[in-house]
């Protein structure tokens, strides 16, 4: 049997599809296992998973539709199955997986905007259910794909060369972090598209609680992004104004990934790198504004949510519409009202565990 998977939505979303992919491996020891993916991080993910037999990228943003057509039809029925990862909720993906041509096509039915988005172009489906992990989700949708009960629900899968890991040791060097140092994490960025910059925390609340947990913990505070956000952690960085704070540069996902597993706990907004230190087994203390934290909570990894859990909320669900808040007395009051003492508070809690 020959199966494609389809995880062009993000590194997040693929990080949580992992778990289904063991699974996947463990039924079907002799099958073709390949993945198709568009963003590097998520080809960093994929290439270093040990149950995938090839990882194909193609930048379909990049090289537009005609170019993008003449790459399908490369791979247009070469394989009996293929599984759009959730969330997926556009119709780009859905027709994506109708071209690719498998006489199998999962996909989830989503609870909203399922029909304008096609989703019918997948021919083996499961009904989103709002209080289910998405890794739980994937794992239902490759059961029905296989015909099969599973038991067990793995951990998220992120592993680490040797290269990876002498990369951290030799960085870890160069920025002069002892074997005892308590190490803290912070992810202040997330993905932008669709408004999701705002469910990030307000940057000078990560750097009020930086001050504090370096002056009352003597902690050394590591702040972690994409070349996206290198503005974002300079701001972060000189409001924090201690030689405690440290930028962390890497050139790629595994790299800035096998620092973040020398940090003892990770404080992050809902973003990618949340569920890369839930790979890494880091303690987690998860900020969550808009989006709903079944969905995305850290999975299989000590952590601790921060959340206003307000009456409105959650108000982002997957469909291609932007993210917007409702209220009319203070927009994205579920994000801008978590105080530093309540992550704070948080961070004492997973520590003392």
């Amino acid at each position: 049997m020959k199966i494609l998977i389809l995880a062009l939505s993000g590194i997040g979303d693929a990080l949580m599809f992992t778990p289904a992919i063991k699974l996947m491996r463990d039924s079907l020891p002799e099958a073709e296992i390949d993945a198709l993916v568009m963003f590097n991080g998520v080809k960093d993910i994929y290439e270093r998973n040990n149950y995938l037999n090839k990882v194909i990228y193609f930048d379909f943003l990049k090289e537009g539709i005609n170019e993008s057509f003449r790459f399908i039809r490369t791979i247009r029925n070469k394989y009996d199955a293929s599984v759009n990862v959730y969330p997926s909720n556009r119709s780009e993906y859905n027709i994506i997986n109708f071209l690719v041509g498998a006489g199998k096509r999962a996909g989830i039915k989503y609870l909203r905007k399922d029909v304008r988005n096609l989703g019918a172009l997948n021919n083996v489906r499961i009904t989103e259910v709002d209080s289910l992990h998405n890794v739980q989700t994937n794992i239902r949708l490759v059961e029905k794909l296989l015909n099969k009960i599973f038991t067990e629900e793995p951990p998220l899968d992120f592993t680490l060369t040797e290269n990876d890991l002498s990369f951290a040791q030799e960085y870890i060097n160069k920025i002069n972090l002892n074997k005892n140092d308590l190490v803290i994490g912070f992810h202040p960025g997330s993905a932008t598209l669709k408004n999701h910059s705002f469910r990030r925390w307000e940057p000078e609340k990560f750097a009020v609680l930086g001050q504090i947990l370096i002056n009352k913990m003597n902690a050394k505070i590591l702040l972690f992004g994409g070349p996206e956000e290198a503005e974002l952690k300079k701001v972060i960085n000189n409001l924090i104004n201690s030689p405690d704070s440290i930028i962390v540069e890497t050139d790629n996902l595994a790299r800035s990934a096998s620092v973040i597993k020398r940090c003892n706990l990770f404080v992050s907004n809902d973003s990618s790198l949340m569920h890369v230190a839930s790979a890494l087994q880091r303690k987690v203390v998860a900020i969550i504004g808009p989006t709903n934290p079944h969905y995305i909570h850290p999975w299989k990894t000590e952590h601790r949510i921060v959340t206003l859990n307000l009456e409105c909320a959650p108000c982002f669900f997957y469909s291609p519409r932007p993210l917007i808040c409702t209220r009319t007395d203070i927009k994205f009051k579920c994000i801008r009202e978590l105080t530093v003492e309540m992550v704070f508070t948080a961070v004492i809690e997973l520590l003392n565990n």
